[in-house]
């Protein structure tokens, strides 16, 4: 299996002009890398001029009176193949339930896309998967570390990772082209989830480079 990368740009960046940049610089830098698997998740509002594969999240609901919220369908029509869900952003600062997530990763499956689960604890896999048996993709991503400098320590990721039964689990959480290549050599995840190092094209490129 081929480590996948995923980029999440989160609100970032300001314009289309800074937001094509990013993107043709970032695809300029790993054309000829094959031994990847990469998804750029940008806000919804690039999606389709962009055309990435990678959305930060969507809506239970598949249409109707939602002022404001983006179905699974509608990216799944821009060409979307992995969503994001349950990021500690949307936890925080959205007031995302466990309830509120398990209907979104319920539609993420109903319309056959592949799923990213974030999650802080194994509370939040327990409680986010409850009634669902379909295999999803988990990102561990320790609130501690993210967008703080500070990483989670390899042998701890190890042990979390452990205990995270499913066959694809990405870390997350202030990972940098020094140690980004640990958590999957050592510590034995199948790709990472990088949020401020996706939005530098040379470091990005870099992290990406030496995983290959």
């Amino acid at each position: 299996m081929r480590p996948l990368i995923v980029a999440n740009w989160k609100m970032n960046p300001d314009s289309l002009a800074e937001a094509e940049k990013l993107f043709n610089s970032v695809g300029r830098g790993i054309k000829k890398i094959k031994k990847i698997e990469v998804v750029i998740c940008p806000p919804f509002v690039y999606l389709p001029i962009l055309k990435t594969n990678g959305a930060q999240d969507c809506f239970w609901e598949e249409k109707g009176a939602f002022t404001g919220e983006v179905s699974v369908k509608m990216l799944k029509n821009f060409g979307v193949k992995y969503i994001i869900i349950g990021h500690s952003e949307r936890r925080k600062y959205l007031r995302e339930t466990d309830e509120i997530i398990n209907k979104k990763i319920k539609a993420v499956l109903r319309e056959g896309l592949n799923l990213i689960l974030c999650i802080d604890n194994l509370s939040q896999l327990k409680q986010g998967l409850r009634g669902i048996s379909k295999k999803v993709i988990i990102a561990y991503e320790p609130v501690f570390a993210i967008g703080t400098g500070k990483p989670c320590s390899v042998e701890k990721a190890k042990e979390m990772r452990n205990s995270i039964k499913y066959p694809t689990v990405l870390y997350g959480g202030s990972v940098n082209s020094q140690n980004a290549k640990d958590y999957i050599q050592k510590a034995g995840f199948q790709g990472l989830l990088l949020g401020g190092a996706s939005l530098n094209p040379r470091e990005f490129t870099k992290i990406i480079k030496n995983l290959a």
